[in-house]
């Protein structure tokens, strides 16, 4: 259990059947509460005349005579009022209770409702949470000693409470295990054992989600496909694609990496990052803030922000989409351009070194995220050709300003947004909805919902797999070079992002698991002095120094052909098929490999050279 979603409500309840309850902890619990539970007939005159001469002979109420129905009856129908007619409600409750339902109905109902504390101000009922609270662990898998302090804590939740008084509450705790001795459910071996126990809790009792972000994207899928078919007084389990590993990892990356960041930056640095299954489109992680543990403002979901050099991928795959006119080879011009717009202003797009190198082939402008030659390439695909494609890649059309500005990335998405954008990209063209919730199933095991995943060919394989080809090298030779060193053997693919005046850090790194989408910014919209590669890619990389990347294998599509080039002299690249360096071409119909297998080899041609 990794959260409970019913946040409304003052207090929260974990579910368990009777068979699930220990039964060990049930005998301990009717010998220290209610000795008599199985014969009395919801109330116990026994209990009441011991209870009225022990308090008579301290002076005060040590001993109360209630039985566990009394409590029951108190805690679901009455308050906690201490009256002569509260008291007579609560005996007729009782009564009442006891002739119309088992004692096996009964106990249950006392084991799933007894108060037993508070997390962060909602009251936690019914050993199961509790078990929960206290020790991070079903109460199937608790000890001997653990049980016993669950036990022990009944008879005042506050007064024993294991966090604020521990030597009281172990005082307790061994109070109910001489009990259980008493009555031999122990021996006296046993005993010792698990007195000699320290308490043991978990290190920050709490209930509360601890992925808040994740949790706010399944409440979200639930309202949109599960709608009103869960009632809030009703028991569900809700089964997840959330992967602990990759959320935890991402957390610590996330809590390391941002301090270290503000050091450049200054304080007041956020970040947010989703993780999805790249096949699948299955949401892994989702951290929506630097305080990974806080559900406050989620940036993951609802921190639009411009996306910088991550359009680009866009515009490079509505070119390779064209195998007649355009691949990876081809040569782009990265020289002095100026745009006159309808209203006479004037824009000149520049390269973040502010340098221009004269022809550069294809894919390298991708790789290098070089911003002259993918305006250049943008204008004459056309705005509108490549805002289509964004809309096949999941991008709403509503989030694009038809500009040409917009092949530079003045387009405003989410991380989640992004997640989904890329997870098309690199599955071959194939999206699949993002998606957290699998199903959900009622106490009984009726299932209300059940997710089928699915993929649909968006984009055209071969040029969707081209373009995730250019984006590792972008990885290899280009802006996301750093995790080369680290991870050459991975064949990561990667896309740097940086909005204007370095206000926005992004990076997006996939290999064979997962699409990372990683955002580095503030919430006042001012510079971060960070780059994508020098701020959200460290994240990025922190992340899989823990989690260990997949390698990434992309399955090779139908009609691409290794075809080779010799570099010029200018910067282009030039066909030559006998030459070692080599790119993939969508090569339609097989001609060119024909041609090139029909030409003499390299070392043939040097012999007659010769």
């Amino acid at each position: 259990m990794l959260g409970m979603l019913e946040k409304q409500a003052d207090e929260q309840r974990l579910f368990l059947r009777r068979d699930q309850f220990p039964e060990i902890m049930i005998d301990a619990l009717i010998a220290t509460e209610d000795r008599d539970f199985y014969q009395h007939d919801g109330i116990s005159p026994t209990a009441i005349a011991r209870a009225f001469f022990a308090n008579i002979r301290a002076g005060r109420t040590v001993q109360g005579g209630s039985t566990l129905t009394q409590q029951l009856a108190k805690n679901l129908f009455l308050t906690s009022e201490r009256t002569l007619w509260r008291k007579v409600r609560e005996v007729l409750i009782a009564l009442i209770l006891d002739y119309r339902y088992s004692k096996d109905q009964i106990l249950e109902a006392y084991l799933n409702e007894v108060y037993l504390g508070q997390s962060r101000g909602e009251a936690i009922h019914g050993f199961g949470l509790a078990a929960r609270l206290y020790f991070g662990q079903p109460l199937q898998d608790l000890r001997i000693d653990q049980l016993a302090l669950l036990v022990g804590m009944v008879k005042g939740p506050s007064y024993y409470n294991p966090i604020r008084h521990p030597e009281r509450a172990k005082q307790r705790r061994d109070l109910v295990l001489r009990l259980m001795m008493d009555q031999q459910m122990l021996t006296g071996r046993e005993f010792e054992m698990a007195a000699s126990r320290d308490l043991d809790l978990q290190k920050n009792p709490q209930i509360a989600s601890r992925q808040p972000a994740y949790f706010q994207q399944l409440k979200r899928e639930l309202s949109r496909k599960v709608g009103d078919k869960i009632k809030a007084s009703k028991g569900v389990r809700i089964y997840t694609s959330l992967d602990p590993v990759s959320q935890d990892k991402l957390e610590k990356a996330i809590a390391k990496r941002v301090p270290q960041l503000e050091k450049t930056s200054g304080k007041g640095l956020e970040a947010a990052a989703v993780a999805v299954d790249r096949t699948t489109g299955e949401i892994r992680a989702m951290v929506g803030g630097k305080r990974t543990g806080y559900s406050g403002f989620n940036r993951a979901l609802n921190a639009s922000r411009p996306i910088g050099s991550l359009v680009k991928p866009a515009v490079y795959l509505t070119a390779l989409e064209q195998p007649e006119k355009y691949d990876l080879a081809t040569t782009l011009q990265d020289t002095k351009l100026t745009l006159k717009g309808s209203k006479g202003n004037v824009w000149q797009p520049r390269n973040y070194d502010r340098k221009f190198r004269g022809d550069v082939p294809l894919y390298q402008a991708l790789a290098k995220s070089l911003n002259v030659p993918t305006v250049r390439l943008g204008m004459s695909l056309g705005i509108k050709n490549v805002s289509d494609t964004l809309v096949r890649l999941g991008v709403d059309a509503d989030e694009i300003r038809p500009v040409p500005s917009m092949f530079l990335g003045a387009i405003s998405l989410t991380p989640y947004q992004v997640a989904q954008m890329f997870q098309t990209l690199s599955n071959s063209g194939r999206q699949a909805e993002l998606s957290a919730l699998r199903s959900v199933v009622t106490v009984d095991g009726d299932v209300i919902y059940r997710s089928l995943p699915k993929a649909s060919q968006k984009v055209p394989q071969q040029a969707a797999w081209l373009t995730t080809f250019a984006m590792k090298k972008g990885v290899a030779e280009g802006t996301g070079r750093y995790l080369n060193s680290k991870f050459a053997w991975a064949a990561l693919a990667g896309k740097t992002g940086t909005s204007n005046d370095t206000r926005d850090s992004w990076f997006v790194g996939v290999d064979g698991r997962e699409v990372t989408t990683i955002w580095v910014g503030r919430d006042d919209n001012k510079s971060t002095k960070l780059t994508g590669s020098s701020g959200a890619l460290r994240v990025y990389s922190d992340y899989l120094a823990a989690r260990i990347p997949e390698k990434l294998i992309l399955p090779w599509p139908k009609n691409i052909s290794m075809i080779g080039f010799q570099p010029q002299q200018g910067g282009a690249l030039q066909l030559d098929c006998g030459n070692q360096f080599e790119l993939p071409v969508w090569d339609e119909g097989g001609e060119l490999k024909a041609s090139c297998d029909n030409q003499p080899k390299q070392w043939i041609k040097n012999l007659f050279d010769w």
